[in-house]
């Protein structure tokens, strides 16, 4: 039986650079998807035990070739969490379906429905696995929020509003220094700062861990820890990227998060990481709410491009469910070793 535990990247005051595919150096993401932190997870467990023990657990995982095989663990996007007094909210992407209930008449507050991609995960649970969206108490506070920029309700209080508090993003001005000519250029890198403090904020992501998992795991939370250490994102150099790591048993969180794991009544299923599958039929597909988020980025040892994968984004949502498998990435003029993105 495999067991569910919870992550938490704490960065400090550490500032960390995310890129994207398709934005350039000024920008950066608020978070980390599950293939770049599966990527750096496994290239540090490799330089912990190295070539011979990191093909062994990549022969683990499904593939197109062994789809049988059920992988040791499987890991969600990293996404964020305040700490707010006592308290933790937790966030979860806001699924690309309409809560339970949802009004037709939604033009008053739609636009401020549409910018919350995030929600509590209190909130989350009541409107997609319990009483639903309360078209009262709910849309009352949505029209009022949209209306001044505030209100005073149950979604206010369960931080609906504040995910921006979170983090704050900023440029930096760098100068780069061409190594023939020594000419020199201006140019920016923007980056992610955590709240620190008694607000603090950080990342966080679930691990399910399969019974063949668990024999790695003190392996598995050496590599995660060399990560911290190391950094992960861009700009390491410079020390960004960098945090520590609190493990968290399911039992050891609130109630809420076993409900929503562990929910069985529902009639279709939203990803919370990254997904891609060689299987997927137009049946598949079929009454199915998706969005794809194309992934690419560089080798880390070399200059050199691993090949571009499409995979479906977190939120989306499917009617029956896949568990996903390795793809394999690695260039044709790469010889080294393989290259896998899950």
């Amino acid at each position: 039986m495999s067991v569910w535990k919870l992550v938490k990247l704490n960065f400090g005051n550490n500032p960390a650079h995310f890129g994207e595919v398709g934005i350039g150096m000024e920008e950066t993401s608020d978070r980390i998807r599950s293939d770049t932190l599966f990527s750096a997870w496994v290239t540090n467990y490799a330089r912990l035990f190295g070539k011979d023990a990191v093909e062994e657990l990549l022969q683990l995982f499904p593939t197109e070739k062994t789809p049988e095989l059920i992988p040791p663990f499987r890991i969600s996007s990293t996404f964020i969490y305040r700490e707010v007094g006592k308290e933790t909210v937790y966030y979860l992407p806001r699924p690309l379906k309409f809560p339970i209930n949802y009004p037709e008449d939604d033009l008053a507050f739609f636009k401020t429905y549409k910018k919350l991609n995030y929600l509590p995960l209190e909130i989350w649970q009541k409107w997609y696995q319990g009483k639903g969206f309360d078209q009262n108490a709910d849309t009352k506070e949505l029209i009022t929020h949209t209306k001044i920029g505030e209100s005073t309700g149950d979604l206010n209080t369960g931080g609906t509003f504040d995910y921006k508090k979170a983090c704050k993003i900023h440029q930096l001005p760098k100068i780069g220094i061409d190594r023939v000519t020594t000419a020199t250029n201006l140019y920016h890198t923007g980056f992610v700062h955590f709240a620190s403090g008694n607000n603090s904020a950080g990342l966080y992501f679930l691990i399910e861990i399969s019974p063949e998992g668990e024999k790695l795991a003190d392996k598995l939370q050496a590599a995660l820890h060399l990560l911290g250490e190391e950094g992960i994102g861009g700009e390491r150099s410079s020390g960004a990227g960098r945090f520590e790591i609190k493990w968290l048993d399911l039992l050891d969180l609130p109630e809420i998060w076993d409900e929503v794991i562990n929910y069985k009544h529902g009639k279709v299923h939203t990803l919370i990481s990254l997904f891609w599958d060689s299987s997927i039929s137009p049946d598949f597909l079929e009454n199915s709410s998706y969005e794809i988020q194309e992934r690419g980025g560089w080798i880390v040892e070399s200059q050199t491009r691993r090949k571009m994968v499409r995979m479906f984004s977190e939120g989306s949502i499917f009617t029956s469910s896949l568990s996903g498998k390795l793809v394999n990435v690695t260039p044709e003029q790469f010889t080294k070793h393989q290259i896998y993105r899950k």
